[in-house]
């Protein structure tokens, strides 16, 4: 007798804080109700930081300066915004100049100076523009870098993702349409912060450091999100469909904006726990409006076992395999 495939749901907290980032790589702002749909949080991340010497879309993995800004919206952004349709943001850089969007050039010319790096702020291009959209291949001392890799440790192990999303992130700086990193939504949990916090010799570790969009409260002690993953979220009106664990580079290790300083021991203990893991990467199945204080449910499908089991693992070492392969590939 097989096991059922069909999901049954199970309190899983409530959701304690919502985050919007108006500028890739920047601190963002919290909310109290936002409506998630195809693309996340209404309005996250419209706008990012080119490198103009590059021509390729940036992020603090390569521009760690960058996590010293803060960014708002002028106003609300209104229903519809999107990909060539954006709402102007107003930066706030480390010393507490405020300059914004509008301003393009003395605000590249501010960023430039901070990161010792020629570039610019950018909106997000339209869907049509996909050479806009195109990124530089990291070769393997880039990969090093942004994870904190010495020579001869291995490089990560991005064997969750699907092939076809590794396919697009190896020809894109982000997903098109989006200046997300892979996915719309990224989800953690408060008992998730905890772990790390136990390893990390800390009494508390910032939320900030790790930039999810859903924090959620109340769920068991550990990696609790990382079960989730091939399940199903609802928060409030919006159902969620959780991907994959969220791989750490070295941003939580970073100093950033609202006076977090660097602590090596953040991402030393987020290896230690979850394998360079921490949160899970989320797909939109339903829009809806979500509310700080609303409660979550998740169900996680049940397969029949030893079939599931057995598929999985031959499909996981075959994928293994041609990422290893790739990695050999890539310039040195």
């Amino acid at each position: 007798m097989s096991e059922s495939a069909s999901p049954s749901y199970a309190a899983a907290g409530t959701l304690r804080e919502l985050w919007r980032f108006p500028v890739k790589s920047m601190g963002g702002e919290q909310l109290q109700e936002s409506l998630i749909g195809s693309r996340g949080l209404h309005a996250d991340r419209m706008w990012a930081v080119r490198d103009l010497e590059l021509d390729a879309v940036t992020t603090a993995r390569r521009l760690p300066g960058l996590l010293l800004c803060a960014a708002r919206f002028e106003t609300e952004p209104p229903p519809g915004v999107g990909p060539g349709d954006v709402a102007h943001v107003v930066v706030t850089l480390p010393d507490g100049t405020e300059i914004g969007s509008r301003d393009g050039a003395r605000l590249g010319a501010a960023l430039s100076e901070l990161v010792d790096t020629r570039v610019s702020l950018v909106p997000l291009p339209p869907l049509h523009d996909k050479a806009a959209y195109r990124g530089v291949l990291a070769s393997q001392k880039d990969l090093r870098k942004q994870f904190g890799l010495a020579e001869g440790e291995p490089l990560p192990d991005l064997s969750m993702f699907p092939v076809r999303k590794l396919a697009e992130l190896a020809v894109y700086a982000t997903p098109v349409g989006s200046f997300v990193d892979a996915y719309p939504v990224h989800v953690l949990t408060t008992s998730s912060l905890r772990a790390i916090a136990e390893h990390a010799g800390a009494a508390e570790v910032d939320v900030r450091r790790f930039r999810p969009n859903l924090l959620l409260d109340g769920a068991p002690d550990g990696l609790a999100e990382q079960a989730w993953v091939g399940g199903t979220l609802r928060v409030g009106a919006a159902e969620l469909r959780a991907e994959i664990p969220t791989v750490r580079c070295t941003v939580p290790l970073r100093e950033q904006a609202g006076g977090l300083p660097a602590d090596p021991a953040v991402s030393k203990a987020v290896s230690r726990v979850g394998d360079r893991c921490l949160g899970v990467y989320a797909e939109t199945t339903r829009p809806g409006v979500v509310r700080v204080g609303d409660p979550v449910l998740v169900a996680v499908p049940r397969f029949p076992g030893a079939v599931a089991a057995s598929v999985g693992r031959v499909a996981e070492r075959v994928k293994r395999g041609a990422l290893r392969t790739g990695n050999r590939f890539l310039p040195r």
